[in-house]
Order: C-alpha cells, then sequence, then structure tokens
C-alpha cells in the first residue's frame, strides 16, 4: 500500500499563497482518484480539490478561482496551489488516494492563515 506524506503547510498572512505537496511512497499513476481534503477544528472533514486520471479537477465553490491542484506523475506528487488566502481557509490539510480500490490518506498538514 502506498503511504503519502504532506508538506508546505505553514502560517501566512491573508492574502498570502502557499504551495503544498503530497509525495506518494510508489505509484499513483493508476489512481483512480487524487484529491485534498481539509479539516477545521471543531468542523468535519471537507473536500477542497480533485484531479481525475484525464487530468481534469474539480474544486470546492468555497476555493474556486484561489486553489489549484495539479500532479506529477514522474515524481509521484500532488500539489496544491493557494493563492489568497483567508482566515477560513486554516485548516489541516489531507491529500487522499485511490489506488487499487484501496483509499490511503496522509497524515496532514497544518494550514493557519491569520488575519
Amino acid at each position: 500500500q502506498v503511504q503519502l506524506m504532506e508538506s508546505g503547510g505553514g502560517l501566512v498572512q491573508a492574502g498570502g499563497s502557499l504551495r503544498l505537496s503530497c509525495a506518494a511512497s510508489g505509484s499513483i499513476s493508476g489512481a483512480s482518484v487524487m484529491d485534498w481534503h481539509r479539516q477545521a477544528p471543531g468542523n468535519q472533514r471537507e473536500f477542497v480539490a480533485r484531479i481525475y486520471p484525464s487530468g481534469s479537477t474539480d474544486n470546492a465553490n468555497s476555493v474556486k478561482g484561489r486553489f489549484t491542484i495539479s500532479r506529477d506523475n514522474t515524481e509521484n506528487t500532488i500539489y496544491l496551489q493557494m493563492n489568497n488566502l483567508k482566515p477560513e481557509d486554516t485548516a489541516v490539510y489531507y491529500c487522499r488516494v485511490v489506488l487499487g480500490g484501496v483509499v490511503t490518506w496522509g497524515q496532514g498538514t497544518q494550514v493557519t492563515v491569520s488575519s
């Protein structure tokens, strides 16, 4: 089973940018689902963005126009470029991969946006 490791989180002021990375321990080129979710304190985990095998993407309404998901199959890495960050984006961000019917989550990376 592939393992996932997120990085790139941190503290940023409102209006700033961060780029999250999700590095897989093995090939994810055959994954049927690759996406990012987030969970703020006291809230349920929620969908953020998804990239399909075709390369098409889907974003939550709350991040459309600000976040972009991408992938690099040669490096087995998924990215989330986050621009114009808002305090309400503060959360732990998790990447998820579904490969061969197996769902794998990363351990999460904290993103904190100050006003």
